[in-house]
């Protein structure tokens, strides 16, 4: 019978998960300019991090992630997402990250692997 320590331990981490995303952003935007040009390169380096440092929490987890970079330039920008999920064992995280330059928005699912 598995104690409760090992079925936390299984858990989708929201505060650990954003961490994770934040660290990313950080280093990948930092202090940059919006740039176009570049923005398809930046959103493959979170991404690519982002999965590489979930994968390593060895969690029974498939993850899905999706990012959008913006220009703040006063624009709007509307989003929605709805699940049809187990909310026992899987889990969603949303950062929102910015500068003075440029929205980033990163959503996170994990859903949970049936072993």
């Amino acid at each position: 019978m598995a104690n409760e320590d090992d079925e936390e331990d299984l858990s989708f981490n929201v505060e650990e998960v954003q961490k994770i995303v934040r660290d990313n952003i950080e280093f990948c935007l930092g202090g940059n300019t919006y740039s176009h040009s570049r923005t398809s390169q930046w959103i493959t380096v979170i991404t690519e991090k982002t999965l590489a440092r979930l994968n390593k929490l060895n969690k029974p987890f498939k993850y899905i992630v999706r990012m959008t970079v913006t220009q703040k330039n006063g624009s709007g920008l509307h989003t929605a997402a709805a699940y049809f999920w187990d909310i026992a064992t899987d889990g969603t995280c949303t950062v929102r990250w910015e500068n003075k330059y440029m929205y980033c928005i990163v959503n996170i699912w994990a859903l949970a692997l049936q072993i």
